[in-house]
């Protein structure tokens, strides 16, 4: 059974953050039981007669919910730069996450120090929220508007775990990724390693995310025969996404990739 994907309005709202994301219009994709909420900013003199590169964008753990707002807590303003929206028209869309789902199936534990442990997965079935993610991803792509040789994905922290994923499972499809303090099972690396150029981040004193695990990535890609960007940022904890989202670079080396 295929999901129905439709767009609405933006609902009146009174918070300040709320408003600033105005410009993002409410969505949610309904896959058989399962219901995605999302946000979707569409480039200014939209024309649906034309073509646009499309970004997915997925948040962190913190943001889950139904919502449909605490997942632009993160990443919008870059996206609502009246310069870049000159620059690189897209479609930007912000999916979220339910409470009780994951974008990754990675496996966490807490080890005897009390740190947390993240068993990345090779295999395994999705996430419900993962293969929502992978219905939407799919229905948005039928839509004539959408320029498939310039779809994209990125994320943080969880969503940088998904977005790995989402690599893996859908490896021909994305013209360049990046992810920000994520992780991956590194014997998954060679699955897209030569398919989807890509950035990875991380802050080198992440207490929530050890850097170790972009760190293998990158190492991991270029055994596999790729060139990863690997920017680790000195004395930066989880949040990193503040560095990242601030790089100058990130959107042109982005969209400079087409399939």
């Amino acid at each position: 059974m295929l999901g129905i994907l439709y767009f609405a309005s933006p609902a009146n709202v009174l918070a300040q953050d709320q408003q600033k994301n105005a410009a993002f219009d409410r969505g949610n994709f309904i896959n058989k039981k399962d219901t995605l909420p999302y946000r979707i900013l569409f480039p200014k003199n939209f024309q649906t007669s034309k073509q646009y590169p499309v970004i997915f964008v997925l948040h962190g753990a913190g943001e889950r919910g139904n919502d449909n707002n605490a997942q632009l807590a993160y990443g919008p303003e870059l996206f609502l730069n009246d310069t870049v929206r000159t620059k690189f028209p897209a479609i930007v869309i912000f999916p979220q996450c339910p409470k009780n789902s994951y974008w990754s199936n990675v496996k966490i534990d807490t080890n005897a120090m009390g740190k947390r442990v993240f068993m990345f997965q090779e295999k395994g079935d999705p996430t419900p929220a993962m293969a929502a993610l992978l219905g939407l991803v799919d229905n948005v792509l039928q839509k004539p508007f959408v320029n498939k040789k310039q779809v994209y994905i990125g994320g943080l922290s969880m969503g940088g775990m998904g977005t790995f994923e989402m690599l893996r499972r859908k490896p021909k499809l994305f013209a360049a990724a990046f992810t920000i303090c994520g992780g991956d099972n590194t014997n998954n690396a060679k699955k897209y390693a030569d398919k989807v150029p890509l950035w990875i981040f991380h802050g080198q004193v992440d207490r929530v995310v050890p850097v170790d695990h972009s760190i293998v990535m990158a190492e991991a890609l270029k055994a596999a025969g790729a060139n990863p960007k690997l920017t680790i940022y000195p004395n930066v904890d989880h949040n990193s996404w503040v560095n990242a989202f601030a790089e100058p670079g990130l959107l042109p080396w982005l969209f400079s990739h087409s399939k």
